[in-house]
């Protein structure tokens, strides 16, 4: 994508933002997970945790209440879904096509440098805080509780981390074993959508 139309997209998102205002920036979140309940992959700084079903009835009630930020890659938006209750999508990780992980048998992802400045950006754009309730999402709960550590670690108080994800966590037995059909976004049958709204996505910048 060239440099025009990254900017374009940018100033879009931005765009979108400041005309649907936070209305809320110092509420507080009553959360029902700990470190304790989590592999270390799912943990983050924030210690702050919410599921996926806890995260519909926060936006559902209040969307001011909290930014509700998806950081999955663009493939997975495009061919898994998502849910339009998102205020943005930034992927904290992105594909590297060039490279291959014999390991996960899949495409490397590497982290998106420019998560940081997009995230800060958005947050600007929306009148937020660094005491504004966010709650990131992702797959199966791995690369939001790193984003809820970044978030931690630049200032923000209240940086959550949904859990369960999107797509919910593996089966370990019986006839679904190993596909993603325990909990999650999807799972619970929470509102999603294959249509993206574009005004919605910060490309990499």
């Amino acid at each position: 994508m060239n440099i025009q139309k990254k900017e374009l997209l940018l100033s879009a998102v931005l765009f979108f933002a400041i005309i649907l205002p936070l209305t809320s920036v110092s509420a507080e979140i009553e959360t029902t997970v700990t470190n304790d309940d989590l592999i270390k992959k799912k943990q983050s700084k924030s210690n702050k945790y919410l599921t996926a079903k806890q995260t519909y009835e926060i936006v559902k009630a209040d969307a001011g209440v909290a930014l509700f930020i998806d950081v999955r890659t663009l493939a997975e938006i495009e061919f898994v879904g998502w849910t339009p209750l998102v205020d943005v999508v930034i992927p904290y990780m992105t594909n590297d096509f060039e490279e291959w992980d014999e390991k996960k048998n899949r495409y490397l992802k590497v982290i998106n440098g420019d998560f940081t400045v997009a995230f800060e950006d958005f947050i600007k754009a929306k009148g937020a805080n660094k005491n504004t309730p966010i709650i990131f999402m992702c797959r199966s709960g791995a690369r939001s509780s790193k984003a809820a550590s970044l978030a931690t670690k630049l200032g923000y108080t209240k940086a959550y981390t949904m859990v369960d994800g999107f797509e919910g966590d593996k089966a370990k037995e019986g006839a679904t074993n190993d596909h993603r059909t325990l909990n999650g976004w999807k799972n619970n049958n929470l509102p999603w959508d294959y249509k993206m709204d574009i005004k919605k996505v910060l490309f990499n910048l």
